[in-house]
């Protein structure tokens, strides 16, 4: 006997396409750990103008364009340091750049002012991360090639011969690629789906939830599925089957669980009580040729970076200065670190961003400011960079 679907019984898997639009392979390690797929596909449709004879709608022919609209919820979770994450590709998706891996190193020598020469040469680029002692930190400046200057210290000194991590960066870049989205069911003879030609439109990274959360939001090529698939959709011969399970690690990381570094020299807030980072790409795609229903390209616009950050005032000079800051329009750096263990660490950096004239919220019995959108600026693809660690 038939019987209901559990939602439950859901597993997502995604990767990287080659071409826009053109399925990815997956593997048992694409496997991601999602809470929500939702897919909108929607036919746009014109009014007829033809006269019918009567008040009764006709009907609309089909092969109209398509439109597919997706959201997909995931929480963070742990990393076993090799390769990259498994939800990387939709990160790469939304800001463009390729994961740039740092293997890990040892220190030579570190000063409190968090320059950190390595024994040998360390193959950093400005904006990469890396990590020591459940901290995640980015490189602001090249100072040779083997010492670097890091956005902040770290808060526990590493001495000469320590061993500081490895970590995977993503950061913009002006063009950007598809993903695949595998929606997988049981049992085996439910509908499965594919989202092919996944584009990111936005991305919204929250602190200081129940857990930590990224969603994200975009455009897709098609929607295809198991039960009504025909070949040549996705540049497919069949729809692909499930990879054979494999290990899949559900450790999630608590929301309260990090650390956030605001101002001019920055400095460490304990008093943040939620944040969340958005980039928004301005996303759009090349949907109106003749001769197709299906969008054919992605064509993003300017990338808009933003901070939303809510925290109890403190009469303290640290918090002085980002009133001081938003007042008058002076550029701060911002650094949220996810998770508090290697292994379970996320970074998100904002190098210069303009605060807004914080909001008084009065309404508690303790005055909170609420910064809201406060942009994020750069020079070349360097206003935000999203690191693992």
């Amino acid at each position: 006997m038939s019987s209901y679907i559990s939602s439950n019984a859901n597993r997502f898997y995604t990767a990287l396409e080659s071409a826009y639009g053109q399925v990815a392979a997956i593997t048992a390690a694409n496997r991601i750990p999602a809470l929500k797929l939702a897919i909108d596909q929607q036919i746009e449709t014109r009014a007829r103008k033809d006269k019918t004879g009567s008040r009764t709608f006709p009907g609309m022919p089909a092969g109209g364009r398509l439109r597919t609209n997706f959201e997909l919820r995931t929480y963070l979770t742990s990393w076993n340091g090799s390769g990259t994450p498994a939800y990387g590709p939709l990160f790469q998706a939304t800001l463009g750049g390729a994961p740039m891996n740092f293997a890990g190193g040892t220190v030579a020598s570190y000063t409190a002012a968090g320059r950190l020469q390595f024994t040998m040469a360390h193959g950093l680029s400005a904006g990469q991360a890396l990590a020591y002692g459940g901290e995640i930190r980015f490189v602001s400046a090249i100072v040779d090639s083997q010492t670097v200057q890091l956005n902040t210290p770290f808060t526990s000194a590493p001495a000469a011969n320590a061993q500081i991590g490895p970590a995977v960066t993503y950061m913009p870049a002006t063009e950007l690629p598809s993903a695949t989205v595998f929606d997988y069911w049981d049992p085996a003879t439910a509908v499965q789906r594919l989202l092919c030609g996944a584009a990111v439109d936005q991305m919204q990274i929250l602190l200081n939830g129940d857990y930590h959360e990224i969603r994200f939001k975009g455009l897709a090529q098609d929607v295809l599925d198991s039960t009504s698939f025909t070949t040549g959709q996705g540049q497919l011969q069949s729809f692909p089957a499930e990879p054979a399970p494999g290990a899949f690690d559900f450790t999630i990381v608590p929301g309260n669980m990090g650390e956030a570094w605001l101002g001019t020299p920055a400095a460490q807030f304990f008093t943040i009580t939620s944040a969340s980072v958005t980039v928004k790409n301005g996303l759009d795609t090349r949907s109106r040729e003749f001769g197709t229903h299906l969008p054919q390209a992605i064509a993003p616009g300017e990338r808009v970076v933003t901070a939303d950050i809510e925290l109890f005032e403190l009469n303290d000079s640290a918090t002085a200065s980002l009133y001081q800051a938003a007042r008058q329009q002076s550029p701060m750096s911002a650094m949220f670190q996810l998770g508090q263990v290697q292994g379970h660490l996320m970074g998100v950096y904002l190098k210069s961003v303009i605060p807004a004239v914080p909001q008084f919220d009065d309404s508690e019995n303790r005055l909170q400011w609420k910064f809201q959108s406060s942009r994020a600026q750069g020079t070349v693809n360097d206003e935000v960079m999203v690191a693992f660690a």
